[in-house]
């Protein structure tokens, strides 16, 4: 099976997991996700594949889906619960972030095969650690804002699709050129550093286009999750 399809399915794996939980837990879940989703979109991000004809990191689906849940948190319960979603998620990511550099520091066994992997998937600069934690903060914050500023103007169901989409598309731009600014400007030749920019900006404005379906899916589900949080 080709990356393309792969990562398709993989995209509709991972989105109809998100509504499972969802479903199960209410707004507990979608809370959980949040955490969740960020800490191993920051270890899949790690794996880079080719897909539709460019290099792409594979952690874009898992950190769309909390943009999804950010919006789902908004649309049904108020820009209040988005907010704390979105420090929850800073929160778990910064921890990690801070755990993690510190289990780098013990010196391991003669017999120990974890080191390398460890030092692959978590010994990132701290030009990118920074990069990575004030893109998401900022970005999921100002989907939070702009979301609430769209459904002002077009809060009918009808236009769901504009509010959901045009505040991921827009607040994902803004997390790739964030993101790149502080981790990658001054490293590459900005020929090299706009190409990252791009490419890592396409797979996140395909991930929100593929997550509207989901989004009316979830503001269909019935309210009666509020039993597990009220």
């Amino acid at each position: 099976m080709s990356n393309e399809w792969l990562w398709i399915i993989f995209a509709i794996i991972n989105f109809s997991l998100l509504l499972g939980v969802y479903r199960l837990f209410g707004k507990t879940g979608l809370f959980v996700w949040i955490g969740m989703a960020t800490v191993i979109a920051n270890v899949q991000v790690v794996k880079t594949i080719e897909l539709f004809g460019i290099t792409a990191t594979l952690g874009n689906i898992l950190y769309g889906t909390a943009f999804l849940a950010t919006d789902i948190l908004n649309e049904k319960y108020g820009k209040k619960d988005a907010k704390k979603a979105v420090w929850l998620g800073f929160s778990t990511l910064l921890v990690m972030t801070f755990v993690m550099q510190g289990a780098l520091l013990f010196t391991p066994a003669e017999g120990d095969i974890a080191q390398s992997s460890i030092e692959t998937i978590f010994g990132i600069g701290p030009q990118i650690a920074l990069g990575s934690l004030t893109a998401y903060i900022v970005s999921q914050y100002f989907d939070v804002w702009i979301y609430t500023k769209i459904r002002k103007v077009f809060h009918s169901n009808r236009t769901l699709w504009l509010r959901n989409n045009a505040s991921t598309m827009i607040s994902q731009l803004l997390d790739s050129a964030i993101f790149c600014a502080i981790a990658f400007y001054g490293t590459y030749p900005l020929d090299i550093w706009l190409e990252i920019f791009l490419t890592t900006y396409i797979i996140k404005f395909i991930v929100a286009a593929l997550d509207t379906p989901f989004m009316y899916w979830a503001k269909s589900m019935s309210r009666k999750e509020e039993a597990f949080n009220d």
